[in-house]
């Protein structure tokens, strides 16, 4: 194990670096097209830019954790970094990005068509790979995903600028848009390791509160984190009237003229030089970032007893470190 792998996702990285070889191989081979070179143009634009391959990386770490011994998780891998990216491509379009990792994003490159087209493509090459791992099941787990994650991004859409928006309806955005396809991800690793349903059930329980987490603190790192480090300036969120968390909360305990200030800035989007320092100022009144804190802790903490449920393993203790150290951002 490479002595410079300090954090949880690079030290797992390192136990499955030859299965991420063999999954970075397989994407190269399936994104490439004999009649639309614009296709790994695209994708190799965004695949390239790095990221850390968490969602694949769970899928291989589930099925080492269980025993498993052959090769169908690197295509599951595959499948699910394939859906990710093309969840990206579509996401920069809705939301009208033009950078993602440092990158000017592959609309600005190209071009919105471009984007949604080579998304579709992957979504269609995902589901040639999980066809290919002969498992019924595991195809239904991964369509029922993508199906969710739409769902979710659609959800998203309708609920973002809507002050009636409250925490269970971001929950469910949140369990759809980032938490299914963690979930996804760790329990086909367990179906295609022949797992026992209870273990099943546990990765699948460990990846929802992994990803719900995560958002959460994604979320919260929006008011508080630190542009270098996230690669967001402070307060993107507010400016494009997106209802996080922190937000939600304080909407939720607002007076009558606080929640004026909300509707003006969120619900309206006529926003002033200072608004976002009163935004931060109304969320630290009423504690609502602690708050939000807290909540990404109590999903962490949830991530982690699941974990008590599986077999004693290396991965397993690695698993348990990458659920502390999502929620480590945030202090």
């Amino acid at each position: 194990m490479s002595n410079q792998a300090t954090k949880p996702h690079e030290r797992l990285a390192d136990v499955l670096a030859d299965d991420l070889v063999a999954v970075n191989d397989l994407i190269t081979a399936r994104m490439a097209s004999e009649h639309a070179p614009r296709i790994p143009q695209v994708t190799s634009h965004l695949v390239g830019a790095g990221g850390k391959r968490l969602r694949p990386m769970l899928t291989l770490a589930a099925a080492r954790l269980c025993g498993y011994e052959g090769a169908h998780h690197i295509k599951l891998a595959a499948t699910v970094e394939f859906i990710h990216t093309a969840t990206l491509l579509h996401d920069d379009v809705v939301d009208e990005s033009g950078q993602r990792r440092g990158r000017p994003t592959a609309n600005l490159l190209w071009d919105n068509k471009s984007s949604v087209l080579v998304g579709d493509y992957l979504f269609s090459r995902s589901f040639q790979l999980m066809v290919e791992t002969g498992s019924l099941r595991v195809l239904d787990i991964l369509a029922n995903a993508s199906a969710t994650i739409a769902e979710g991004e659609v959800l998203q859409l309708t609920a973002a600028s809507d002050l009636a928006t409250d925490e269970a309806v971001y929950t469910q955005i949140v369990r759809g848009k980032t938490a299914a396809l963690f979930s996804a991800a760790t329990q086909v690793g367990g179906v295609i390791a022949g797992a026992s349903e209870d273990q099943v059930q546990a990765l699948y329980d460990y990846g929802d509160a992994l990803g719900i987490a995560f958002q959460i603190a994604d979320d919260l790192l929006d008011y508080q984190g630190d542009a270098a480090t996230t690669g967001k300036n402070v307060g993107d969120d507010f400016r494009e009237r997106k209802l996080t968390l922190p937000v939600i909360k304080a909407v939720a305990m607002a007076s009558p003229e606080e929640r004026a200030f909300w509707e003006r800035t969120i619900a309206k989007g006529r926003q002033q030089d200072g608004d976002l320092e009163q935004a931060l100022a109304l969320m630290d009144k009423y504690g609502t970032l602690d708050a939000t804190r807290a909540d990404a802790i109590g999903w962490a903490d949830k991530a982690k007893a699941s974990l008590g449920r599986l077999p004693d393993h290396p991965i397993r203790t690695i698993l348990h470190n990458l659920t502390d150290y999502v929620v480590a951002r945030l202090n």
